[in-house]
C-alpha cells in the first residue's frame, strides 16, 4: 500500500471524529471518501451508529471505482453509489466527497428550502440547492446528485460544489478533501446564520 493511501486513511478518519464532535454529521450517518490514483478511500457502513465516528485508519475502506472492496476491517457504506459516481465522473477536478447530516442544514432539508449565501465565506458556493428526490442509497440518487452538480464544475474548481438531498443531507464534492470539510462546514455555519436572522427579523 502507498504512502499517500496510507496517510490518506489516516485523515479520513481523523474528519470523521472532528465532524462528529462539530455536529457535521450524526450516528444515523454520513460518509466521507476521498480517490487516490485508481482506489477510492471511504467510511464504512454504521461508521456513526456503531463506532460513534471513532474510527481506525484501517476501518477505512479501499475501494476499486466500481465501489467494490479490496481492503479494509468492516462492510461497504451502502452509500457508496453516491460517492463512486462523483468521483469518477468528476475526476480529476473533484477528489474527493463529503456527506454529512449537518443539524442546520438538516433543517433546510427537511423543508425543501435551499440556503442562500448570506455571508462573505459562502459566496463562491451560491444557492444551495435541492436534487430531485430519490430514496437513500439507491443509483437513481446518485443520478440526481451527479446531474446537479454538472452546472457547478466552476465552483468545484474553485474549491467545491454542493447540494442538498430531500429529507437526507448535505452532499459536498470538493478538489480535495480539505476542500470538501472546510465548504460543509461554511455551509452548515451559514445555514445556522440562516435560521437565526429569521428570528432577528420577528422582533
Amino acid at each position: 500500500m502507498s504512502d499517500a493511501i496510507s496517510e490518506m486513511r489516516r485523515f479520513i478518519a481523523e474528519l470523521g471524529a472532528i465532524a462528529y464532535a462539530r455536529f457535521l454529521t450524526d450516528t444515523a450517518g454520513g460518509n466521507i471518501s476521498a480517490r487516490v490514483g485508481d482506489v477510492i478511500l471511504m467510511t464504512p457502513r454504521y461508521a456513526g451508529s456503531r463506532y460513534l465516528w471513532r474510527l481506525q485508519p484501517e476501518q477505512i475502506l479501499v475501494l476499486d471505482l466500481d465501489g467494490h472492496k479490496q481492503e479494509g476491517v468492516g462492510e461497504v457504506s451502502r452509500e457508496y453509489r453516491v460517492h463512486c459516481r462523483l468521483l469518477t465522473e468528476f475526476y480529476p477536478e473533484g477528489t474527493a466527497v463529503f456527506h454529512g447530516h449537518a443539524r442546520n442544514a438538516l433543517v433546510f432539508c427537511a423543508t425543501g428550502q435551499p440556503i442562500p449565501p448570506v455571508l462573505y465565506a459562502t459566496e463562491k458556493f451560491g444557492l444551495i440547492e435541492h436534487v430531485a428526490d430519490a430514496p437513500a442509497h439507491t443509483a437513481e440518487l446518485a443520478e440526481n446528485i451527479a446531474k446537479a452538480m454538472q452546472g457547478q464544475r466552476e465552483r468545484l474548481r474553485k474549491q467545491a460544489a454542493a447540494v442538498l438531498a430531500p429529507k437526507h443531507g448535505l452532499f459536498v464534492l470538493g478538489r480535495d478533501l480539505e476542500a470538501a470539510f472546510d465548504a460543509a462546514e461554511r455551509i452548515e455555519g451559514n445555514a445556522y446564520c440562516v435560521l437565526m436572522m429569521q428570528l432577528l427579523t420577528k422582533r
